[in-house]
């Protein structure tokens, strides 16, 4: 896939607020109609990231690709969030520069790879107050055994997945924020009124968790909140290149491991030629028992103009040593991203940081006004009005 061009200018966002479509559904148990009720014509899909600074190639092509290709569907019956999700990097101590850093590095690359503020909106998560009041709502009725069984507290605390709150282990290291991490997220995906959720498999836990939080306070207070469904992403596991049996992931301690979409061509070609391979003569795609190799064919595969498979491109590179190999693959990643690369770069400098703050402003303005309007159904529906 191609990534298209930004815009040359980044014109206001133009929205129409949903109050001309007619309720589909009348409530029986409430003398109104709540707004997302009445909105469930409109497809509203919502996505997050943190802000670990510049996205590596395990990012872009497991989940940024696919935010990029959802701007084809018609703006007419579907709208975008994509959130920056600060309030869940502090689960985790953080240093506050180096936040703000990744903050701002995290935004200019979802520009970079191709995100269009005029289709999407765009926003930093701290700057809508109301993901938390909704966080603290859903909490009133989120269930502590089944937050205690859920995955992510663990695998942050490096805890092995039978681990119980009531372990030393846990009670030693574990805080609120990140035990109750998920009704963030939850709280994250219904204040849009988010009717589809992009995730990978090994969120999937989340988003059931965050229909169940909906559920409970539907239940209760009336049909208020919606439910969202699952857009299953396709499954597009890059490796790490010194450890080609685990994902490519910043928690590497060698950065050598993984590809940074902001990536120079000389540390490009740097770290393929370091990336773990075999002794085994020629090129053959077999994730068994050649990961290296085979990693670094499926790399050129999702990246081929021609959509060639990893068997096709081990088929064309057979008669290669594996030094050319690595040349060869050095090639088509750096083609791969240089755009991307160069708008990146583009953006971070000077003279692309107005654009930057202009995008989140506006991303704020968009998100908050949404997000109010779901809160003033949540604060009638409970009485807090």
């Amino acid at each position: 896939m191609i990534v298209r061009s930004l815009p040359s200018k980044f014109s206001r966002l133009r929205r129409n607020l949903i109050s001309s479509i007619k309720p589909l559904a009348e409530t029986t148990a409430f003398p109104f109609q709540f707004r997302q009720a009445s909105q469930s014509a409109i497809k509203v899909i919502f996505s997050g990231i943190q802000p670990t600074g510049v996205p590596h190639l395990g990012n872009y092509l497991g989940a940024l690709q696919q935010w990029v290709e959802l701007q084809k569907e018609p703006s007419s019956s579907t709208r975008l969030f994509y959130c920056v999700v600060d309030l869940h990097a502090i689960t985790l101590s953080q240093d506050p520069q180096q936040l703000q850093k990744w903050r701002r590095e995290t935004l200019a690359a979802l520009l970079a790879v191709g995100l269009d503020p005029d289709r999407c909106n765009i926003f930093f998560q701290s700057s809508v107050p109301a993901h938390c009041e909704l966080m603290w709502i859903l909490s009133c009725t989120a269930s502590v055994g089944y937050l205690s069984r859920m995955t992510q507290w663990k695998s942050k605390l490096l805890l092995p997945e039978q681990s119980s709150v009531q372990d030393a282990a846990a009670k030693a290291k574990l805080k609120l924020g990140l035990f109750s991490y998920p009704v963030l997220q939850a709280a994250d995906i219904l204040l849009y009124g988010t009717t589809h959720v992009p995730v990978g498999e090994d969120q999937i836990q989340h988003l059931e968790f965050a229909r169940e939080c909906a559920g409970n306070f539907n239940a209760v207070y009336g049909h208020v909140l919606t439910q969202p469904k699952t857009i299953l992403s396709p499954a597009k596991r890059i490796m790490s290149l010194k450890q080609p049996m685990l994902k490519m992931s910043k928690s590497h301690a060698d950065p050598r491991s993984r590809i940074l979409i902001s990536d120079s061509q000389e540390d490009i070609a740097m770290k393929i030629r370091l990336a773990m391979t075999d002794s085994i003569s020629g090129v053959s795609y077999d994730p068994v028992s050649r990961p290296g190799v085979s990693n670094l064919l499926s790399i050129m595969s999702h990246l081929d103009e021609e959509e060639r498979s990893c068997e096709e491109l081990a088929e064309a590179c057979k008669g290669l040593t594996l030094r050319q190999f690595k040349d060869k693959a050095s090639e088509a990643i750096d083609k791969g991203v240089s755009e991307i690369r160069d708008r990146y770069i583009r953006l971070m400098q000077s003279s692309g940081a107005t654009a930057l703050d202009a995008i989140a402003r506006q991303g704020a303005a968009t998100a908050n006004r949404e997000a109010g309007a779901t809160m003033v159904d949540v604060r009638r529906a409970m009485g807090l009005h």
